[in-house]
């Protein structure tokens, strides 16, 4: 099949301006539309007992699963800043020119012409919009109001932060950050360190256990904060009239996860359950699990096709509810820049089977230095020890690699955790694979411009350093 283009997109996008005047049932019924509630985890890699992870407790966001639609092949396509920025404009962050981690803070660098954040699209459709930050005090936690995006914005981007101006502005879209899962973890300790599954590419220690265990220690008091959410969305009777979106902003916050173009880097979970008082549209029955491959940029025109309002021309994402929905992606592709102070371009593509990603900085090593990571991550540096010590496996070790490959390709459906490099494989198989996703890629890269092709200006990446003298954590793995 043909690879997806921009030209493509632009013709989906072009679709929904034509359907706007076709808009949802919903819409229709009196002119009301759902309110639309965005839950964002940080950090966080599909770890939900409903995705089958075992040691991990997430009875609310099950039942929110139970009630609605749980997406087992959702993607971000990069980290923090790149994500949010690709998520809330619905364009990748290497087309809009904001894929560099923490970037153009202060250099005044403004969203292309025709491209917005999504509640400058959701306010002339009449929404109210809210970044949530004081919630109930029932909820007894407050939101982060997080936005870290790589662009500046003039002027008020979100009507409020109060919980309470919600159910006098309807409809509204709000969101809740989450600070959960993104390191460092600080969850009550449940999850039993000798329980908890390790993927083969860490080292079987109990610095690595104890470091995965808390992880799911702070999804499991994720999931008790979402509780209490939705709970304060029943008692103030909205629950039946809002649509709820949880999902996370990039993979989870581990060696070879964020910040990397493996599954665990971009995969994430995402759940929709649709509000009780509006005919569900296709696709949205309660308890449904959709295995369709779908990329976080396609949420901000889900939500716009869903208020009734019209998907703008630029618009990359595609809507995957309502009756402006397009079919699953053929094709999710993923990118990482510079990240802090390190600088490697990597970019893939997977399809409904395999995984592609093309090393453009091969020299640049997995384990190279950054001050985050070192300080945060024990096992980034349990692994360099291990590692001088001769006691890895292969799979462990490639992550110390003075280089990395050129190309690396993997089968999803047989090596679930990406152990096996197959772009040097003769079978014909692969080698078809191979040639296809590599087609793709070289034709996205083309058709979005994507802007890592261009050097970043020296001075931008010189500030990136900064952030070294801040937060605390263990420069060592502590052996025992």
């Amino acid at each position: 099949m043909k690879p997806t283009t921009r030209r493509d997109f632009l013709k989906l996008a072009g679709l929904g301006v034509a359907a706007a005047a076709t808009a949802p049932a919903l819409a229709a019924e009196a002119g009301r539309r759902p309110n639309l509630l965005w839950l964002i985890a940080e950090d966080l890699g599909p770890h939900l007992a409903c995705y089958g992870t075992q040691e991990v407790w997430t009875p609310n966001l099950d039942r929110l699963a139970a009630g609605g639609v749980r997406y087992t092949r959702f993607y971000s396509g990069h980290v923090c800043s790149p994500s949010r920025s690709a998520f809330m404009t619905g364009m990748y962050a290497t087309t809009i020119g904001a894929h560099q981690h923490r970037s153009h803070r202060t250099d005044g660098y403004k969203l292309p012409e025709g491209v917005r954040v999504l509640t400058d699209w959701l306010r002339p459709a009449g929404y109210f919009t809210a970044n949530l930050v004081t919630l109930p005090e029932s909820c007894g936690f407050n939101g982060t109001g997080k936005t870290d995006w790589n662009f500046s914005y003039e002027g008020q981007p979100f009507d409020s932060k109060e919980w309470s101006a919600l159910k006098g502005h309807q409809p509204f879209y709000a969101q809740i950050n989450f600070k959960e899962t993104h390191r460092t973890f600080h969850g009550p300790k449940k999850a039993d360190p000798a329980k908890v599954e390790l993927p083969p590419y860490y080292p079987d220690h109990p610095v690595a256990r104890a470091d995965w265990a808390a992880y799911l220690d702070d999804v499991s008091e994720l999931d008790r904060k979402i509780g209490r959410v939705l709970q304060a969305l029943e008692k103030d009777g909205l629950a039946d009239d809002t649509l709820v979106v949880f999902f996370g902003d990039n993979g989870q916050a581990h060696v070879r996860g964020k910040q990397f173009c493996y599954e665990e880097g971009l995969h994430v979970p995402c759940i929709v359950r649709w509000p009780k008082n509006f005919p569900a549209p296709a696709g949205c029955k309660p308890g449904t699990v959709d295995s369709g491959l779908r990329h976080s940029i396609d949420l901000a025109p889900t939500m716009l096709a869903l208020a009734g309002a019209a998907l703008p021309p630029k618009m990359e994402g595609r809507p995957f509810l309502g009756p402006q929905a397009a079919p699953p992606r053929e094709f999710v592709f993923g990118y990482r820049d510079r990240c802090d102070e390190t600088a490697m371009r990597i970019r893939s593509v997977r399809d409904a089977r395999y995984r592609y990603i093309r090393n453009f900085t091969p020299e640049v090593p997995f384990l190279a230095p950054n001050a985050y990571k070192e300080r945060q991550y024990p096992v980034w540096n349990l692994l360099k020890e291990l590692h001088a010590q001769g006691k890895l496996t292969p799979a462990q070790a490639f992550l110390c690699q003075p280089r990395r490959p050129d190309e690396e390709l993997y089968d999803l459906d047989a090596d679930r955790w990406e152990i096996n490099n197959l772009a040097a494989s003769q079978q014909p198989e692969h080698q078809a694979a191979l040639k296809r996703l590599r087609a793709a890629l070289e034709q996205w890269i083309k058709d979005t411009d994507d802007k890592g092709q261009y050097p970043e200006p020296a001075s931008a990446a010189a500030a990136e350093p900064k952030r070294k003298a801040k937060g605390k954590g263990n420069k060592k793995a502590a052996t025992p």
